[in-house]
């Protein structure tokens, strides 16, 4: 930061410096300056160090921070950044020169993707060729179909079935491996031949865009639009990694400037951004209809920048400012791409297989017990005023154990033609708005706190159904037919 300028942030941050400045010591590996700008910054070592260092001024030295902390809105790392941001330009303006620019093609074509005429239909062509034809078609649909139809139910769950039916001779016990929800025939199914590769699948189209740079760009594409949900540009980051698991995503949500970005991304996150086993199972249950594939994801994109409107609204808060480095356009790397792509699935294969496993248990044991009988019961009160067959009541309630969970239940009572084309529309959008899984419920109390973690749940519940009994309503008075 330039000492010439005074402006502002600059001029009472300076006297907090001096301040500090002149209660420390001598001694220190670096100058009392930056100790005190990492103070202000609430670095957790320097604070330490200063402890150590000079622990009879520390409480007056928290004091001070606290006070210049108080004056502003956002965290004063976000108010010093966006004053180097500005000195920086300023100098540039002064010193840099161009007699005449040579543009090249990858420097076109970067310029190309964050203009919002030309941007707009890059980034639809890249979601149809990469989320709907890759990740949807090939990996939901055809190696899908592959592997559950051909493997599983051919040779896999008959065998395991043969084999724990001659070893358990207890029906009880037996159920919780084999049958209609065991361990092995479902859960290990659902793991395997469902998630697995639409997981890996998505991956690989996640490693493409990160490793082209293309993601930074994106992000300054919809900043604008971002900004009129009380998010920037950088909130792409966590929506993204959303769509491979939003647990993940709702953490990576502690990057964003300010307290009111997070709380938005995180309710978004929780109601709208399905991650990548959902969205996979949604869009093979979807891809032989494509006008109901359409419908589903143009209300779900309505609903969430709907409800982030609002919200940016409704919570108090400064709109925030987005900066951010923008690296060059490159072809993605072969082996970066197998290497990301290998240690995320590995990792996201690693967590998903025992959870699956476990809330086989859990249903088991839910079942044995008649407690999941009793919470069916009640969940298909909503669920017939949504227009749906009773057996989806069940969905639901996997569906809060994993959210793909329920969806590939979903997916099991289409294949069986449970569900005609606007009850498989009604259904996909409500699952996709319901409660987060598990999982995700915890990290959203972790994150926010109990009572903001709590609250998003509880609007996310009701939002969800009441959205699906509109939509319910609206095909069926318009008579559509899907």
């Amino acid at each position: 930061m330039a000492r010439d300028y005074k402006g502002p942030v600059e001029y009472s941050i300076e006297i907090t410096l001096e301040q500090i400045a002149s209660l420390l010591s001598d001694g220190y590996p670096v100058s009392k300056r930056t100790i005190g700008l990492l103070l202000l910054q609430d670095d957790k070592e320097i604070f330490d160090l200063v402890g150590r260092g000079d622990p009879d001024v520390l409480p007056e030295i928290e004091r001070l921070v606290g006070e210049v902390k108080a004056r502003y809105a956002n965290p004063i790392s976000y108010e010093l950044a966006i004053e180097r941001h500005r000195e920086a330009k300023d100098i540039i303006r002064r010193t840099v020169r161009i007699k005449k620019e040579i543009i090249s093609f990858s420097e076109r074509l970067s310029r190309l993707t964050m203009n919002p005429i030309i941007g707009i239909p890059i980034l639809f062509l890249v979601l149809y060729w990469g989320l709907y034809q890759f990740v949807g078609r090939l990996g939901a649909g055809t190696v899908v179909d592959f592997l559950e139809r051909s493997i599983f139910e051919h040779h896999i769950n008959p065998f395991m079935t043969k084999v724990v039916t001659d070893i358990i001779p207890w029906p009880v016990l037996r159920d919780l491996f084999v049958g209609e929800y065991g361990m092995l025939t479902l859960g290990l199914r659902y793991a395997v031949a469902l998630i697995l590769p639409i997981v890996a699948f998505f991956f690989i189209f996640f490693s493409i865009i990160e490793d082209s740079g293309y993601l930074p760009r994106l992000a300054m594409l919809i900043d604008r639009t971002f900004k009129k949900i009380g998010l920037s540009g950088r909130a792409v980051i966590p929506m993204v990694l959303g769509f491979g698991c939003a647990t993940m995503a709702t953490m990576v949500t502690r990057t964003l400037a300010t307290k009111r970005e997070r709380i938005i991304a995180t309710m978004l996150l929780a109601l709208a951004v399905p991650c990548s086993a959902q969205l996979g199972v949604m869009m093979a249950l979807l891809s032989n209809r494509p006008k109901a594939m359409f419908l589903w994801a143009g209300i779900v994109a309505f609903i969430f920048l709907f409800v982030g409107f609002l919200a940016s609204r409704i919570l108090p808060g400064e709109r925030p400012s987005f900066y951010m480095e923008v690296p060059p356009l490159r072809m993605p790397k072969f082996s970066n791409i197998i290497s990301k792509t290998y240690v995320r699935v590995k990792w996201y294969f690693k967590e998903i297989l025992p959870l699956f496993l476990l809330a086989s248990f859990l249903i088991w044991f839910g079942k044995l017990t008649r407690l999941f009988d009793l919470v069916i019961h009640v969940l298909s009160w909503p669920v017939k005023l949504l227009g749906l067959p009773v057996e989806v009541s069940r969905i639901f309630l996997f569906g809060f154990f994993r959210r793909d969970y329920g969806a590939a239940g979903l997916y099991d009572l289409n294949k069986e033609g449970m569900l005609n084309g606007v009850q498989l529309v009604v259904s996909c959008v409500t699952l996709t708005l319901f409660l987060p899984c598990i999982a995700q419920f915890i990290m959203n109390i972790k994150e926010r706190g109990w009572k903001t973690g709590l609250a998003i749940s509880i609007f996310v519940l009701f939002f969800s159904f009441s959205v699906g009994y509109i939509v319910n309503a609206v095909l069926t008075g318009l008579g559509v037919v899907l």
